[in-house]
C-alpha cells in the first residue's frame, strides 16, 4: 500500500512508515493512493462468513506489507469480540459496538492497530510513544490494546472535566507504559497538541537520538481507520433485507464515517450515510451550505463527538475530490440538542426497554430523520454515562464487572496547560 498526504507537501510512503509515523511531515493525514474493490465472490458469500474471516478478507486486499498468516493473526487476535445486529424496533437496528474490553467501539480500531505496531516493533527492534487526544473512549480502547506490550509506551491526553467519570477511571488508573494527561482545555486543544507535536522537527529529533519515534493512534492513524470499515460488512452480513443497508454515525472527529466511505470504495453496497452531528455540527454545516468552519468545541451530554474540526474531514474531501455533490450523494447530516438527544433515551426505552448511550441515541435520531429503515451505531455501552442516562430512564443500569474494577483503583494523571511549549517539554524530558 502507498500512501500520500492530504496536504500534498510530503513524499509517499508505504504501509509500515505511515503507521508507525501517524501523521505526514507536512502536518497531513495518510491516505492510501488506490482503494481496490473487493472481488463480486466475497458479497455472494458474505452472509457465511463470521465477524473474522470477513476481516481478514478486507485487510489482505489493503494490506500487502505484513505476511498474509501473520496478517490473519493479527486481525484474529484484535477482532475476538462480536458486533452484532439488535432490532430495537420494526426495521431499524442498532449495531451494537460496545463489547470489547473497554465497552466502546474504539476497541476495533485500537487493538489492531496494537498489533500491526508491535510486529513492525519486532521487525526493527525499535521503541514507540505513542501519544493520543481523546475525548472519552479512544484513550481507554488504545490504553487496553497496548497494555505491557514491550517498546511502547502511551501518553493519552485528555480535557479536564469533560469526560464521564467512568471514563476518566478507565483512562488513568492503568498505570505501566500507560501516563494520562489531564489538559486544561477542550478535545479540540488536546489534539492541536498532538498534530503539533508531530511536526515539531527538534522534538522528533530528541526522540530519534534514544532510538524512539513519536507516532499517533487516534483515528488521523490509517491502522485505526482500516479495522473501522470491519464491522460495516459484518453489519450488512447480518441484514436480511439487504436494501435497509442505511447507516447513520455519531459523527465528531469522522473517524466511523471515513471508514464507512473506504468500505463503500470496497464495493459495499451502501445505499446512504447519515452524519449525526450534536451541537458540535461543522459537518453538518458544511453539507448545508458547502463552507467548512471549524468552531471551538461546546461540551454536550454525548462528549465522544464534542468535536470542533474533526480531522477526518481532509479524508473525505480527498475520497471525493472536493466534490461537495458528490458526497452529498452518498451522506446527508443533520444535529441535535442534548434535549432531544434525552428524550430519544427515554423514549426508546419505554417503548422497546432497550437502553441507548448519549451517542447512539443521537445517531438513532438521525436515522429517524431520514428513513423509516437501517441501522444506527451504538458506539459506548450505556454503563459509560451513568450519571447522564440513569436519571433519564429513572432505572439502574448494570455495570459491567470490567467496568467496576476501575472505579476502585486510585486516579493518577498529570496535569499541563493546553500551552504547546508546556507539552512539548513535558515530553522532550520523558525522552531523555
Amino acid at each position: 500500500m502507498q500512501l500520500f498526504s492530504t496536504n500534498k507537501k510530503s513524499p509517499l510512503v508505504g504501509f509500515e512508515k505511515a503507521v508507525m509515523q501517524g501523521l505526514a511531515e507536512d502536518g497531513g493525514l495518510f491516505m492510501p493512493t488506490n482503494i481496490p474493490s473487493l472481488p463480486k465472490e466475497f458479497f455472494t458469500k458474505i452472509n457465511s462468513l463470521n465477524f473474522q474471516e470477513i476481516a481478514f478478507e478486507i485487510a489482505k486486499t489493503l494490506i500487502q506489507e505484513i505476511p498474509e498468516k501473520e496478517l490473519e493473526k493479527i486481525v484474529y487476535e484484535s477482532i475476538n469480540f462480536d458486533a452484532p445486529l439488535k432490532e430495537v424496533e420494526k426495521n431499524i437496528y442498532a449495531l451494537e459496538l460496545f463489547h470489547g474490553p473497554t465497552l466502546a467501539f474504539k476497541d476495533f480500531g485500537a487493538r489492531f492497530m496494537a498489533r500491526i505496531m508491535s510486529h513492525f516493533i519486532n521487525k526493527s527492534n525499535r521503541k514507540i510513544t505513542i501519544i493520543v487526544a481523546t475525548s472519552g473512549d479512544t484513550g481507554s480502547a488504545v490504553a487496553s490494546g497496548v497494555y505491557k506490550v514491550p517498546g511502547i509506551r502511551v501518553f493519552l491526553l485528555y480535557p479536564s472535566n469533560k469526560v464521564s467519570k467512568i471514563q476518566e477511571q478507565q483512562l488513568t488508573t492503568m498505570g505501566k507504559n500507560i501516563q494520562a494527561l489531564e489538559i486544561d482545555g477542550t478535545f479540540d486543544d488536546c489534539q492541536r497538541l498532538v498534530k503539533s507535536a508531530f511536526i515539531d522537527e527538534e522534538l522528533k529529533n530528541i526522540f530519534a537520538t534514544n532510538n524512539d519515534s513519536l507516532g499517533s493512534a487516534n483515528s488521523i492513524n490509517i491502522a485505526r481507520l482500516i479495522p473501522q470499515s470491519f464491522y460495516y460488512f459484518y453489519a450488512y452480513s447480518q441484514l436480511k433485507n439487504k436494501d435497509h443497508s442505511i447507516f447513520s454515525i455519531p459523527s465528531g472527529n469522522l473517524g466511523n464515517l471515513t471508514a464507512g466511505l473506504i468500505a463503500k470504495k470496497m464495493g459495499l453496497p451502501i445505499r446512504k450515510f447519515i452524519a449525526a452531528n450534536n451541537a458540535n455540527n461543522s459537518f453538518t454545516e458544511y453539507l448545508k451550505t458547502g463552507n467548512f468552519t471549524a468552531k471551538p468545541s461546546v461540551k454536550t451530554i454525548s462528549n465522544a463527538m464534542d468535536v470542533g474540526n474533526p480531522s477526518n474531514f481532509a479524508r473525505i474531501l480527498e475520497l471525493y475530490q472536493d466534490n461537495l455533490e458528490n458526497i452529498r450523494q452518498d451522506v446527508i447530516s443533520q444535529s441535535f440538542s442534548d434535549a432531544e438527544t434525552a428524550n430519544a433515551i427515554k423514549e426508546v426505552y419505554q417503548k422497546n426497554h432497550y437502553i441507548m448511550d448519549p451517542h447512539g441515541a443521537v445517531a438513532y435520531l438521525g436515522l429517524k430523520a431520514f428513513s423509516p429503515t437501517g441501522i444506527f451505531f451504538e458506539t459506548a455501552h450505556p454503563a459509560k454515562f451513568l450519571d447522564i442516562v440513569e436519571p433519564i430512564i429513572n432505572q439502574k443500569i448494570e455495570i459491567p464487572e470490567r467496568l467496576k474494577s476501575c472505579l476502585e483503583k486510585e486516579k493518577k494523571s498529570i496535569k499541563l496547560s493546553k500551552d504547546f511549549l508546556d507539552f512539548k517539554n513535558f515530553l522532550a524530558k520523558t525522552a531523555k
